[in-house]
């Protein structure tokens, strides 16, 4: 379990959260309630995002259940330094954070060496069930993990496979439920050795 830091803007230091689990499991939804927590607190945040994910829009990062915060789309994980703040930014949030480039990883280590709560959020297996970008690297350097489940679409257990259920090959394919489905591990190794048959 992570601490949240309700202290004033002085601050000792910092620590990285990962929210991290599959599709449809709530992982940009519990993002969002650390987020309002932290502006309950009246901490100083900045909200950022992948600028190549516009699946609800260009500047919003939105959950499934339509809750959303503004945030600043970015390109790469070098942006996210030129835009924060350092002496006054409390806590940096980053949402689909296995779509930055490898730079993440020593990004939110200075914010964190900084004093800066860091939270991000991301898929942990892309569609093969493999780690996903710098995913592994964040949560080996991370002080706090959440890992969270969706529903299996096939059997209703706990699910933490992205299943895609069309084609291509391409590891980033930004889709919803028209593209993907999570399942859990029986029926996703069914599925495979299905499609494999």
């Amino acid at each position: 379990m992570f601490i949240e830091n309700n202290s004033s803007k002085g601050r000792s230091s910092g620590w990285i959260e990962v929210i991290c689990g599959s599709m449809f499991s709530g992982k940009t939804e519990e993002l969002l309630r650390r987020i309002r927590r932290a502006q309950i607190a009246k901490q100083d945040i900045e909200i950022f995002k992948p600028a190549i994910d516009t699946r609800y829009g260009e500047v919003e990062v939105v959950s499934h259940d339509d809750s959303s915060v503004l945030s600043t789309p970015v390109h790469n994980s070098a942006e996210i330094l030129l835009y924060v703040n350092l002496d006054s930014v409390q806590v940096v949030a980053i949402d689909e954070v296995q779509f930055f480039d490898e730079g993440i990883v020593e990004t939110c280590t200075i914010l964190a060496n900084r004093g800066i709560r860091v939270i991000v959020a991301g898929l942990d297996m892309d569609f093969l069930g493999k780690p996903f970008g710098s995913m592994p690297q964040i949560m080996a350097i991370a002080e706090y993990i959440t890992k969270t489940h969706a529903i299996c679409m096939r059997c209703g257990e706990l699910a933490h496979f992205s299943h895609r259920t069309v084609s291509g090959e391409k590891q980033i394919l930004l889709g919803e439920t028209e593209s993907y489905e999570p399942l859990c591990r029986n029926c996703y190794v069914k599925e495979k050795k299905r499609n494999l048959a």
